[in-house]
C-alpha cells in the first residue's frame, strides 16, 4: 500500500477498560483496517463531547446527551454503544441518606454534557439543583474531602465505591430500567463525521464492529490490554466491568437499545433539558 492511498483518521475514546477493550483489535492491528489508519486520542468523555461540538475528530465516543448537540455534524454508528442494562451511573455519599434529600445536596458530576448528568436531571425532574463539575476520576476524592456532599459515578467507580467506603444513594441505571419496563439506559455511543461520505461511513462501521467482535472473541488478551487503563483494577474486576459495557448491545443497538435512546432523548426534550427533539440518524 502506498502512503498516498492511506487515509488517516482521528479516533477519540475514553482512557477506560471498556473503550480500550472495544478498540483493542484496531490498536493492536489484529484486524484488517484496509486503507484506513487511526490516531487513537484518549480523553475523558466530557472533553470528547466538547470536541465533537467543534467537529474536531473524525470518529469519537460521545455521550448520548451530547449527540443531541451535534446532529448536523455526526451520525451514530450502530456499533460501539455503552448501555446500562439495569445498572449504570450512581450517586454515592460517605453516609447513606434518603434520595429525596438530593435536591438539597451539592452533587459532584463528571460533566454537563454527559448522559449521567442528563439521567440525574430526569431522575430529579428538575435542573434546579446544586452541583459542581469534577473530572470523573476525582469525584470520590471530592466527596471524601467535603468539596461535594455526594458524587455521580461513571466508569469503574460503579464497582469500586464500596471498597472506598461509600454508600449507594441511587443507581440511575436500575431506576431507568424499572420505570421504562426494561429498557437499557443509553450512556455512550460512537459517532462519525457525515462529511466522510456514505460509502466510507459504512466501511468504517464494519471495521469498528470487527474490532469489537475481535475483543469479544479474544477476551483474555483484550482484557489484559485494557488493564493499562484500569486505575488499579484487578483482572477480574476489569473483566466484570468490560462485560457490563461491551456486549451484544455494543455490537449493535438493536431494537431495545434504539428504543432506550429514543425515550431518553424524548423525555429530555419534553422536560426542556435539550433544545429540540432528536431524530436518530444511524450509519447504514
Amino acid at each position: 500500500m502506498t502512503q498516498a492511498s492511506t487515509k488517516q483518521l482521528t479516533l477519540g475514546h475514553s482512557p477506560d477498560p471498556d473503550d480500550a477493550f472495544m478498540f483493542y483489535g484496531l490498536a493492536a492491528e489484529k484486524i484488517d483496517s484496509a486503507e484506513f489508519r487511526f490516531e487513537h486520542i484518549l480523553q475523558d468523555i466530557q472533553t470528547l463531547n466538547e470536541r465533537a461540538v467543534r467537529e474536531e475528530l473524525d470518529i469519537s465516543a460521545i455521550s448520548i446527551h451530547a449527540y443531541a448537540s451535534v446532529l448536523d455534524k455526526y451520525a451514530l454508528l450502530p456499533c460501539g454503544a455503552s448501555m446500562g442494562d439495569n445498572y449504570g451511573p450512581m450517586i454515592v455519599a460517605k453516609e447513606a441518606f434518603e434520595p429525596a434529600q438530593l435536591r438539597k445536596k451539592t452533587i459532584a458530576v463528571p460533566g454537563e454534557m454527559t448522559s449521567a448528568f442528563l439521567a440525574l436531571k430526569l431522575y430529579l425532574e428538575t435542573d434546579d439543583f446544586q452541583y459542581t463539575v469534577i473530572p470523573f476520576d476525582q469525584i470520590m476524592d471530592a466527596v471524601k474531602s467535603g468539596k461535594a456532599d455526594c458524587g455521580l459515578l461513571i466508569h469503574e467507580g460503579q464497582l469500586t465505591y464500596q471498597a472506598e467506603g461509600f454508600a449507594n444513594i441511587v443507581n440511575l441505571g436500575e431506576w431507568w430500567f424499572e420505570r421504562t419496563d426494561g429498557l437499557p439506559l443509553p450512556l455512550g455511543a460512537n459517532v462519525i463525521r457525515k462529511s466522510l461520505g456514505s460509502e466510507n461511513l459504512s466501511r468504517l462501521n464494519r471495521i469498528l464492529k470487527e474490532s469489537i467482535q475481535y475483543g469479544l472473541d479474544h477476551r483474555e488478551e483484550a482484557v489484559r490490554h485494557s488493564l493499562q487503563w484500569g486505575r488499579g483494577m484487578s483482572h477480574e474486576m476489569a473483566d466484570e466491568f468490560v462485560g457490563m459495557y461491551v456486549n451484544e448491545l455494543t455490537l449493535d443497538f438493536g431494537e431495545r437499545g434504539r428504543a432506550g435512546v429514543q425515550r431518553f432523548l424524548r423525555e429530555a426534550w419534553e422536560k426542556g433539558f435539550i433544545a429540540e427533539p432528536v431524530d436518530l440518524e444511524f450509519v447504514r
